[in-house]
């Protein structure tokens, strides 16, 4: 175990072996489902007129929909990254998208929910896509693997399933390539997700396990008896991807039901980023798509399921984050968040009932990328600020009166945009003193802010 962390789970096991976590037995499982470049609108549970999802819509019937669920970053490595360790991107590391030879990675002094749990107990299962390291740093000695990040077992590509999303060839089982597969990426990923249920994990521990699809991500390949459901359309197969990567959701959900554990486990669904619309993805009428701060690019669907403590049937409009679901697992155990590191998210039990979420951070978003200009924002309560890549022109929403951000209001109200500027810069300089700068300022992609700020 890294030494960074040794202190912090020594304390936090002290915790439970003191009998706060009473309820071992009944501990519930937790399954993380994650789409890649779903947007918003990309679904018929959330209003499109004709892609059919009829799994999200079972899931949406059995538990909450979230109507401003967030990904962490505009784009997936980052929000993944937040998702597994609680951080806003440029804290842990991993602030861009991750491809090439660069530096960055999630580092292996970052604490990740499933280390915590599986240091609990709890069995651990990653498959799909990983993508929190670069191409030449996956499944190579030096650089942590998802093993090293906690899970006892995992199947993953670094990015893309690759040569295509049909028939790839580039997963790795535990370290060792599995060569050629036969059939769908979303498919092959939920079928391996069903074999670990039933054939591997230990039935007499709760376990965490994250489903990391692909879909709807290029290059689409899409099995015809889903694009025949949309013939004739011209976004025939980007429309029967998600009805594929839908199935997929199906037989993750089947395979729970099966094996009779569907009853304790939190699931939940969401997408790294927005869509991306040259490829027939479609934000549901929100300004901006994939890395934009603007709600196309971050807003994203948001289903929990957990029979007897969520509603069934039920929508919140209390605005949640991926960078909470680690704060929302150790928050449902009782166990302490890490004391040594600033922690972004919040729990978010309280928005499954339609309540405010109790949070010490706004939230928060940066994509490192050239284009849109506005790369940074900000959200605290229904007020939005957004930022260019010089902190130095600001614009400001009101998000439930202007969902679709049309109306900028920062010269309307100065007062309000100074001080949400404020706080915007304050978090700021905050996560720069606790990132890894050096990996910033090397990067030759990097953006420049000037002076203090420039990373």
């Amino acid at each position: 175990m890294n030494g960074e962390k040794r202190n912090w789970f020594g304390l936090a096991l002290g915790f439970l072996a003191s009998g706060v976590v009473a309820f071992a037995a009944e501990r519930p499982n937790f399954v993380v489902v994650v789409a890649d470049d779903m947007g918003w609108g990309d679904s018929g549970t959330y209003g499109h007129e004709l892609i059919q999802t009829p799994n999200m819509d079972k899931m949406a019937s059995q538990g909450v929909k979230l109507n401003q669920c967030y990904s962490a970053c505009g784009v997936c490595s980052p929000s993944r990254s937040a998702i597994l360790t609680g951080r806003t991107p440029y804290r842990n590391g991993v602030y861009r998208h991750l491809s090439g030879n660069g530096q960055a990675h999630l580092r292996a002094s970052e604490i990740t929910y499933p280390e915590l749990l599986k240091e609990a107990g709890y069995e651990t299962c990653h498959v799909g896509k990983w993508h929190l390291l670069s191409k030449q740093q996956f499944n190579k000695p030096g650089y942590p693997q998802p093993g090293d990040h906690g899970f006892d077992y995992w199947m993953a590509t670094h990015n893309n399933a690759a040569p295509s999303h049909k028939n790839p060839n580039n997963f790795v089982r535990n370290g060792e390539p599995v060569g050629e597969t036969e059939g769908y990426s979303a498919q092959l990923v939920a079928a391996e997700a069903a074999r670990w249920l039933k054939e591997i994990r230990d039935p007499e521990k709760p376990f965490v396990m994250s489903v990391w699809f692909h879909e709807p991500h290029s290059p689409i390949a899409t099995d015809t008896k889903f694009q025949e459901l949309y013939k004739g359309h011209k976004n025939a197969k980007y429309m029967g991807n998600i009805t594929q990567m839908d199935d997929a959701l199906g037989m993750v959900m089947k395979a729970l039901d099966e094996q009779g554990v569907a009853d304790n486990t939190f699931l939940f669904f969401t997408s790294d980023n927005g869509p991306v619309p040259s490829y027939g993805g479609t934000t549901g009428g929100l300004r901006g798509n994939k890395r934009s701060e603007y709600e196309g690019g971050i807003r994203v669907p948001g289903l929990v399921r957990w029979p007897g403590k969520v509603k069934p049937g039920t929508t919140s409009d209390v605005p949640v984050i991926g960078t909470d679901v680690f704060a929302t697992v150790l928050g449902i155990l009782d166990i302490p968040l890490p004391a040594d590191r600033t922690i972004d998210g919040a729990n978010m039990l309280p928005a499954l009932a339609g309540k405010p979420v109790e949070r010490k951070m706004p939230l928060f978003w940066r994509t490192h990328v050239s284009p849109p200009e506005q790369r940074v924002a900000m959200r605290v309560g229904d007020w939005k600020i957004v930022g260019d890549e010089m902190l130095e022109k600001f614009q400001l929403y009101n998000v439930p009166k202007d969902w679709q951000e049309k109306n900028d209001l920062a010269k309307e109200m100065p007062e309000k945009t100074e001080e949400m500027k404020k706080v915007l810069i304050k978090l700021w300089e905050g996560i720069v003193e606790e990132g890894p700068n050096e990996w910033w300022e090397s990067d030759k992609q990097r953006s420049k802010f000037g002076g203090k700020l420039s990373y």
